[in-house]
């Protein structure tokens, strides 16, 4: 059993309905038929909701967000309308709010990957593909994949884990022509963001997309892109292939639960325990880092 450890209360706003209280963000719809997402400093990790909170961290993820979805503009249109607050929501919304147009998303899951790490490493080192593309012999951990690849993964529920599927059967579920205009979307974002990164001393390894069709049936980017949540994001200076590699996430968190000082059997049903307050110090601080080091500006 996992999912959340406390499960917390939707904050109850004049004019706003909630719809759905997800890992991180909170979803409201208002009287416009209109989508008001808010990021919560809720983290998860190993498909559980902890039940201690990283200060800021849904202010950095909107902020970081926004900032790429600017620099995407030209490639795929996103779904921000704005990030006023609505009237009479709680103060703490301020900066992690966003008013989005209602999408009908594709339950897909759109990785790319130009790194080899994670899930795609482990099924690498199986049958050397990574969901059904063959990739080259002698490739280890943090390898740098000759050509980005397409991996897509089924939408999983709270507490599910996402499943790593072959592009078929994308095609099979969505059809073959929406399939391609994901696969082809979905590499070039990459590849932008890839070159951007880069330039400011971060390799982006990895990341995930949720596209959805807006009313004029244009293809259109929704939910959060390219932050710490959604990539692996490495810094350039300290990569070194053959052993996983330090990066801008929630690693701090993992690390923590799975070493002896949590005292949490990730193979139990018992939830994990508490966040110290040094493992939420640590990261916070990589969090804000990723957001400086990408944009330049100053938290």
């Amino acid at each position: 059993m996992s999912g959340f450890v406390e499960k917390p209360e939707p904050a109850q706003v004049p004019g706003l309905l909630h719809l759905h209280t997800g890992k991180v963000r909170d979803l409201y719809q208002n009287q416009a038929g209109e989508l008001v997402m808010v990021a919560s400093d809720r983290m998860s990790a190993y498909d559980w909701v902890l039940p201690t909170e990283i200060p800021d961290k849904g202010r950095v993820l909107t902020q970081l967000s926004l900032w790429w979805f600017d620099k995407l503009a030209d490639i795929v249109p996103h779904h921000v309308i704005s990030t006023d607050v609505p009237e009479g929501a709680p103060a703490d919304w301020e900066g992690r709010t966003m008013v989005c147009t209602s999408l009908r998303m594709i339950p897909v899951e759109c990785v790319a990957r130009g790194y080899l790490t994670g899930s795609g490493l482990a099924e690498y080192q199986q049958d050397r593909t990574v969901c059904g593309v063959t990739l080259p012999e002698g490739l280890v951990d943090g390898s740098e994949l000759p050509a980005p690849i397409f991996t897509p993964a089924t939408k999983a529920e709270v507490g599910e884990h996402d499943e790593n599927v072959p592009y078929e059967e994308v095609a099979r579920q969505v059809g073959a022509d929406t399939a391609a205009q994901l696969r082809q979307t979905t590499l070039a974002v990459y590849g932008r963001a890839r070159d951007i990164a880069r330039d400011r001393g971060i390799i982006l390894a990895d990341t995930k997309f949720e596209f959805g069709f807006d009313a004029e049936e244009r293809l259109t980017i929704g939910d959060e892109v390219l932050t710490p949540d959604s990539s692996r994001f490495w810094p350039a200076e300290l990569w070194e292939p053959g052993h996983p590699q330090p990066s801008y996430d929630k690693q701090f968190v993992r690390d923590w639960l799975t070493s002896p000082a949590s005292g949490w059997d990730r193979k139990s049903e018992r939830p994990p325990p508490p966040l110290p307050p040094e493992v939420v110090e640590q990261t916070r601080a990589k969090y804000i880092e990723a957001y400086e080091r990408l944009t330049g500006n100053v938290w």
